[in-house]
């Protein structure tokens, strides 16, 4: 008997080891970004419901502030997360910093959720190589919000605005002499959009497959005459987009539309315009364009502490339909899965929009971009293609010759 009990104790220790290891707190960090965070926070009380061995600490600072500390952490290997937000801007660059998880690979295998997502965010978030660096927690449709009451005071209507570019254009000096509001903040506005539209399978805004720049297209070309026709026609406010103006702007009734992606209808809601409540619409994008601005990521680095429940809180994020219909809800962030996307609740009208069923419209546009291809060196181009449209909206410099010169430059500062 006696020689039973021992071996029989030892059984019941080892039991009690591995509960009380089960049991063991897990901490992990994510570092995120406003409106983004704002996500993770309903996120965190739920998900620790069901894994009440884990905490969670969040940690946010401004966009540019998180995307330049991510930067560095990734160069340095210090003061990582163990979850990292990054924006669709800088997507290209992090997936090739080399610093983050490959997904795609074991023990993560995220390749299996790919149809389970919208076709064009898992090609944003792979890098040359083909490694899956991050996954799509919400994706940005391109959509025109417009004020209804400033355009019904200049007589214009949603088909103006619509109906091809030259009628934005012409629609927005209307509004201009019947409101004072500028159309746009910023001529720079309709580039933008304009480069992000119709773009081919696989395409890059700045990139072909090959790496080399694209920014002589007549794409390029195009989107640079809208601008510098709005610029002549007095129809932009010449501020930057988030600048203190630029959110004044929309306070003080100055702008009076703004192409960007879906998720600017929580910002609109939740902090650029509370006091416009009903006055602003959505449209799709001018002559049925269908383009994309903006989405969100979240990546594991290689360096990370605690990777297995970092992915575990990312697949919470990123692939639990009631937790991204949490975060649309919260937000307006519009979700990358596609079974979300499919749910009734976006057959609900939004208040802040008067009322409108905008998310169906926004799921419209979704459906019809492209899997769009991310360069590391998109964040140079953007800087390079922004300098001589400044030039050609200040200066009149030609716009061929422009835009001759961003691929000089392209070329010169890109060395693959």
């Amino acid at each position: 008997m006696k020689n039973m009990i021992k071996p029989l104790l030892f059984a019941v220790a080892g039991l009690l080891a591995a509960g009380a290891q089960a049991q063991t707190k897990v901490t992990i960090t994510v570092a995120s970004f406003p409106d983004l965070d704002r996500g993770v926070k309903a996120a965190i009380p739920l998900y620790q419901k069901l894994n009440p061995n884990v905490e969670i600490k969040l940690a946010s600072l401004a966009y540019p502030d998180h995307h330049t500390a991510m930067t560095t952490a990734l160069a340095t290997g210090a003061n990582l997360p163990d979850v990292m937000a990054v924006d669709n801007d800088f997507i290209g660059k992090f997936a090739e910093s080399g610093g983050l998880e490959d997904l795609s690979k074991a023990p993560y295998n995220a390749m299996q959720y790919r149809a389970k997502v919208s076709k064009f965010s898992y090609p944003q978030a792979m890098s040359g190589t083909g490694a899956l660096n991050a996954m799509p927690v919400d994706i940005g449709p391109g959509a025109l919000f417009y004020r209804k009451d400033l355009l019904d005071k200049a007589g214009v209507s949603e088909a103006d605005l619509t109906k091809s570019w030259e009628s934005f254009i012409e629609s927005g000096k209307k509004v201009k002499a019947a409101t004072g509001a500028y159309m746009l903040g910023n001529a720079v506005d309709i580039k933008d959009i304009y480069i992000r539209s119709g773009l081919k399978d696989g395409e890059g805004v700045y990139f072909d497959k090959k790496g080399q720049p694209l920014v002589t297209s007549a794409r390029f070309v195009k989107a640079f005459e809208l601008a510098k026709a709005a610029r002549t026609a007095g129809i932009d406010g010449k501020i930057g987009a988030w600048s203190n103006e630029w959110t004044e702007g929309f306070k003080r009734d100055r702008i009076a539309s703004q192409m960007m992606g879906a998720w600017l209808a929580g910002h609109l809601n939740n902090w650029l315009a509370k006091e416009s409540a009903g006055k602003w619409r959505s449209a799709q994008l001018p002559n049925n364009s269908f383009g994309y601005w903006g989405g969100s990521f979240y990546a594991i680095p290689k360096k990370a502490a605690n990777k297995a429940a970092a992915w575990d809180f990312i697949k919470f994020l990123t692939l639990n339909k009631d937790m991204q219909l949490e975060a649309f809800r919260k937000l307006d962030a519009f979700p990358s899965l596609i079974e979300a996307q499919n749910d009734a609740f976006l057959d609900q009208p939004i208040e802040y929009l008067g009322g409108q069923k905008a998310r169906q419209q926004w799921k419209v546009a979704a459906d019809k971009i492209q899997a769009i291809a991310v360069d590391k060196y998109d964040p140079v181009a953007r800087e390079v293609v922004n300098a001589e449209l400044e030039k050609v909206l200040e200066q009149n410099k030609d716009i061929k010759a422009a835009l001759a010169d961003a691929q000089a430059a392209l070329k010169k500062r890109v060395r693959r």
